[in-house]
Order: structure tokens, then sequence, then C-alpha cells
């Protein structure tokens, strides 16, 4: 495996995930200078708090998924990318996203 292609896509994401920082605290700062009612910050605050719990409880949900399907790979033995490898981790990741969907409507 060529490691280079690797350089390219971690500056890529370090990147991203820097300026969505920068530009969440600017929001962030934007509406505290607003002078923005203290009712309607701290519903902003909650729901992102809520939206990010979601997306843990999405992405944990998606990488079990994952690892029960490369567990699958390992119990059948199988060796080399053929379509029934794919169709368990793309059936993995489906199943995976369908639980997190149902734990989220249940813990609201």
């Amino acid at each position: 495996m060529d490691y280079a292609i690797l350089i390219p896509i971690t500056m890529f994401v370090c990147t991203y995930l820097s300026i969505k920082a920068v530009v969440d605290a600017r929001t962030r700062r934007q509406m505290v200078a607003i002078n923005g009612s203290e009712d309607m910050l701290r519903s902003l605050l909650d729901g992102e708090e809520a939206r990010r719990r979601q997306a843990s409880l999405r992405w944990g949900t998606i990488l079990l998924a994952l690892a029960l399907g490369f567990a699958g790979i390992e119990a059948f033995g199988w060796t080399e990318a053929t379509p029934g490898v794919f169709a368990l981790l793309l059936g993995a990741t489906g199943i995976g996203n369908l639980v997190a969907f149902a734990l989220a409507r249940r813990t609201r």
C-alpha cells in the first residue's frame, strides 16, 4: 500500500476540522455580541449538544455494526475482496444506520 496518499487526505481532514472549529467559534461569539436573549442562546447551545450526542450515537452504532461485519468476514474465512465481502460490509453499515435511527427515536 502506498502510504504517500494518506498525507493529502490527512491534510484535507485537518484543514476541514480547523476551519469548522473557527467558524463555529466565530458564530457563537457573534451570537453573544448581538445581545440575544439568554433563553435563545441557551436553546441554541442545548440543541447543538443534542446534535453532538446524536452524532456520537450514530457513529458508535455504525462502527459497531462494521466491526461485526468484519468479524463475520473473519469467521467465514474470506480473504479476498469478493462481492459477498462488500455486501456484508454494506449490509452492516445499513443495519448500523437503521439501529442508530431507532435508538435516536427512542431517546427523544
